[in-house]
């Protein structure tokens, strides 16, 4: 009966050490990021969204990669901070779609929706350089520079997409 029980040899001391290691930052990405990517598309219904969250995300990660490579489990930590960079977004592109296009203030809870659906369909109207630029300056609260900076344009040219974005969301808004 014990006969079909082999023992296990014991691991040298090569293999132990790799074991204690934390895998890399690298092999997480190649590991976690078709799931959260598919995650975040149903979460916000926008693949061009769902990827910007998505490097965030991994960005925010990628910083913390000490500490977050040694915890219990580095997949919910990823996808906490994902919804949380969802959450935020969201958020601010509420309060400065409010504060640039003066909407009025929800007073009930289908108003509130109603001021949601505007915006994202505003944003989806928008070409996804005048959305980045948004995102970026209005939203995120960066500066031309800044902004610029990530999107390997000017700041100039983050200035004129930024205005353009905010007229073309005023066209579609018409007389209030």
């Amino acid at each position: 009966m014990e006969a079909h029980l082999r023992p296990v040899p014991a691991p040298n001391a090569e293999e132990a050490d790799l074991a204690d290691e934390p895998r890399s930052f690298e092999d997480f990405y190649q590991a976690s990021h078709r799931r959260l990517y598919t995650a975040l598309c149903l979460v916000t219904g926008n693949r061009q969204e769902a990827e910007d969250i998505m490097q965030e995300t991994f960005l925010r990660v990628f910083e913390r990669w000490e500490r977050v490579s040694v915890v219990d489990d580095p997949d919910a930590y990823l996808f906490r901070a994902a919804m949380n960079v969802f959450r935020n977004r969201y958020r601010r592109a509420i309060l400065a779609l409010q504060r640039t296009l003066t909407l009025k203030d929800a007073a009930d809870d289908l108003a509130v929706i109603d001021t949601r659906d505007e915006i994202m369909r505003l944003l989806s109207r928008l070409t996804p350089r005048e959305r980045a630029a948004i995102v970026l300056t209005s939203i995120l609260d960066l500066t031309a520079e800044e902004a610029g900076r990530m999107l390997g344009v000017k700041a100039s040219t983050i200035r004129v997409l930024s205005s353009r974005a905010r007229a073309h969301m005023k066209d579609e808004v018409g007389p209030r």
